[in-house]
């Protein structure tokens, strides 16, 4: 049974939020970020967003499909992110811009599987990657590609590497199966600034 956040009466404004969602937000119109702010969510325990944001598009005029649910802070790492590796590195390889991420999964109140401990996603700090389309409508699943795509296995090769530059954990295909379809990036805060990249 598919289970929908609860979300509370809206009840924060740029006047009442901390000085800290404030920036952040001037950050995301900085960075050309199309979202709206949304009331916060609490389903309890682990998951809750006190602040979230609804991103529907990237800067450059990169569509996110669906609109992501994430915290400010993991809004303006995916951003930064897409617009200083991923978009450069479609460009370089395809000579094409990136029109749309797919993504898999924002928000969403679960455990990491096979354990009591709350996913990232519980707290919006978490995002999949499912697939990429390239303004020239060429398709980059993420999944492993096949033995002679080399341009999409250097562009992928290229999004697990760079990611562990701006998010604290980069998932994909070939950790696990629970990964062999699409790239998990988040901003789990860990002990010594460690960072799991596989």
């Amino acid at each position: 049974m598919m289970s929908y956040p609860r979300i509370a009466p809206p009840s924060s404004s740029l006047a009442t939020m901390p000085a800290g969602e404030v920036a952040c937000r001037r950050e995301l119109k900085r960075l050309g970020v199309t979202y709206r702010d949304l009331p916060a969510i609490n389903d309890g325990g682990a998951c809750r967003i006190d602040y979230p944001v609804e991103v529907s598009g990237l800067s450059g005029g990169i569509g996110m499909q669906p609109a992501a649910t994430l915290t400010c802070a993991m809004a303006v790492t995916v951003a930064r992110w897409t617009r200083n590796e991923l978009a450069p590195a479609a460009r370089m390889r395809y000579l094409s811009g990136i029109r749309t991420i797919h993504q898999g999964s924002s928000y969403s109140c679960r455990r990491i599987r096979g354990t009591g401990v709350a996913s990232e996603h519980s707290k919006g700090k978490a995002l999949d990657i499912m697939s990429i389309t390239l303004e020239n409508g060429r398709e980059i699943d993420v999944r492993r590609p096949g033995f002679f795509a080399f341009r999409q296995k250097s562009l992928l090769n290229n999004v697990r590497a760079q990611g562990c530059d701006y998010f604290t954990t980069v998932l994909g295909p070939g950790y696990d199966a629970d990964h062999k379809d699409h790239f998990h990036f988040d901003i789990k805060e860990r002990k010594n600034g460690y960072r799991a990249c596989r």
